[in-house]
């Protein structure tokens, strides 16, 4: 953190929303010095096998949190933040917060979240739906389907498919699986725009979420005439979802006496309208002209690029003008594994001894390019983009008993990198071109897993110049917010901060891996494009075996 403070600079805030954490970061306007931060871990976490205090049990591809846990961030690491800046919070004169997505909750028309209303607390469709709860595929499916019988003209801005994790498949669920809950639900909006709701009192929606997750193209949702053939008593699901819209880096409005209780700033400062942490990080890794692909990498990893015009990409998640900035069409692609996946080995499967990331990189870096014989692919939390298929799962081919952990390690980290080249080559084959890859996120310190995705994708890797790259995009917004720059494109030149080309493609690697690649697409092809269903008729036999029914015998049984 910076040390160097003058009588007349002004700061702001950026909080970030992970999945496990809240991250809270003071930033110098001028130039966008960090000057301290703090970390408030979620009490609650997330929860996957049961609600909380002893509360009813989960089935299987939950995940839901506890929106207390986002106010303790508030409480807690904002105030904590401001205390390692050293920084008189009378000089702060903005707030920007980005949050991990589609991450929502069902709640009163006041934003009293439904899961703090006492008889229904104990319902597991009145708490947060996190981004990864993935039980909705089913509903999912019958969206697109439905979608595609009508010729719906928006499905194809998203690639052909909606995803399990988004909006109208989680609401669709809530609709099926508890009709009351649904019915109770008078605002069903994302934890975004929650935040920014507890911070300034005053409903807003912001165009990024409800472009990419909530169907929005063209100015409208989804038709009534749509969701009444989805099931009658979802047509007025628009209606809970429509509210004020606003653009990236506009003011939603003021810190109510409430949040400058919470947060130790100033009452009146402006709070900037809510942000995705990976949409948000490509202004604080000025990576906002067309070509610049921002990784965001983490449990999971999100691309994002803008481009000049609108273009419609096959298995991507989305396209949406203004997306990540205004003037621009912004896409976004993901893998739904990524940190979650090399985490899983070191924890689950490295024996002891070599169980560590550290240890096994400087294995696995050892061996030249394929000399451990193996493919992975990278779907241990489902496939995002291009498959859009939740119901996915891992594989790893080639393994023998000479097979060491780093070997194995090493195909994980490289499944990843041809799962992002995968995203890479369909968006330049739909005119999208991508020069260059910014990354961003915790991953970024593994220099094998950076020179691997320079190779897989023979393109040159810039490295983000700050560890907290969504708080910080969350700061710069915060800044065009409280009118300190006339726009994002000016805040992000003069407080983001990037090293250019860090990282570039080595030849004889890049030709090694173009082999192993050709593997992995003819592998992702035959068990995602409907060849081999094997992987959902387990995750079926899977389902069934958890919620104790009789398992299916054959693979007409698991269809049914």
């Amino acid at each position: 953190m910076s040390d160097v403070d003058a009588p007349g600079d002004r700061y702001v805030v950026g909080v970030d929303y992970g999945t496990l954490s809240g991250r809270a970061l003071v930033v110098r306007v001028g130039d966008g010095a960090e000057m301290g931060t703090a970390v408030y871990e979620y009490p609650r976490g997330v929860m996957e096998a049961a609600l909380p205090d002893g509360g009813r049990p989960l089935p299987p591809d939950w995940a839901l949190q506890d929106p207390a846990d986002y106010v303790g961030v508030l409480r807690h690491a904002v105030p904590a933040a401001l205390a390692d800046a050293g920084v008189d919070p009378a000089r702060v004169i903005g707030i920007g917060t980005d949050f991990t997505a589609c991450t929502v909750l069902p709640t009163l028309a006041d934003g009293t979240p439904l899961c703090e209303v006492p008889e229904l607390r104990d319902r597991p469709h009145s708490w947060v739906k996190l981004w990864k709860h993935h039980a909705a595929q089913p509903h999912a499916d019958r969206i697109n389907a439905l979608a595609h019988e009508r010729g719906e003209p928006w499905i194809n801005r998203y690639g052909g498919k909606i995803s399990a994790e988004w909006q109208f498949a989680k609401g669709l669920q809530i609709l099926d699986e508890d009709p009351e809950v649904y019915r109770r639900a008078e605002r069903f909006v994302e934890a975004a725009d929650w935040i920014i709701w507890q911070l300034c009192g005053t409903e807003t929606r912001n165009i990024c979420t409800a472009g990419y997750k909530g169907i929005r193209q063209d100015g409208r949702y989804p038709s009534a005439e749509y969701l009444a053939a989805l099931d009658p008593g979802f047509v007025d699901f628009v209606g809970k979802l429509d509210g004020p819209l606003m653009a990236m880096g506009e003011r939603a409005g003021s810190l109510t006496a409430r949040a400058a209780a919470w947060t130790g700033l100033p009452e009146g400062i402006a709070v900037a309208v809510g942000n995705v942490d990976a949409h948000v990080t490509a202004a604080s890794a000025q990576a906002l002209e067309p070509g610049h692909l921002v990784a965001i990498m983490g449990t999971s990893t999100c691309h994002v690029v803008n481009g000049t015009g609108l273009g419609e990409v096959p298995g991507m998640c989305g396209v949406v003008e203004g997306g990540l900035s205004p003037g621009m069409w912004g896409y976004e692609a993901g893998q739904s594994g990524v940190g979650d996946i090399f985490g899983w080995f070191v924890e689950h499967a490295a024996p002891a001894g070599v169980a560590s990331h550290e240890r096994l990189s400087e294995l696995a870096a050892a061996q030249p390019v394929g000399a451990h014989g193996l493919v992975a692919l990278d779907w241990w939390n489902g496939n995002r983009s291009l498959l859009v298929n939740h119901d996915l799962s891992g594989l790893i081919v080639g393994m023998t008993l000479a097979t060491r952990p780093q070997d194995v390690y090493r195909a994980l980290l490289e499944s990843t990198a041809y799962g992002t080249r995968m995203i890479i080559e369909a968006f330049a084959d739909a005119g999208v071109p991508v020069r260059e890859l910014v990354m961003a996120g915790g991953l970024t310190a593994n220099p094998l897993l950076m020179q691997i995705y320079a190779d897989v994708t023979d393109r040159p890797l810039s490295i983000i110049g700050s560890a907290q790259g969504p708080a910080l995009g969350s700061a710069i917004h915060a800044a065009v917010a409280a009118g300190a720059y006339p726009d994002v494109y000016a805040a992000s030149k003069a407080m983001g901060r990037v090293h250019r080309n860090v990282y570039r493609p080595q030849a004889d690697h890049v030709r090694a891996y173009d082999a192993l690649y050709a593997e992995y697409r003819l592998l992702h092809d035959h068990f995602g494009r409907g060849a081999n269903d094997v992987m959902s008729r387990l995750r079926a036999i899977r389902n069934a075996a958890a919620d104790g029914a009789a398992p299916a015998t054959t693979p007409q049984e698991v269809a049914v």
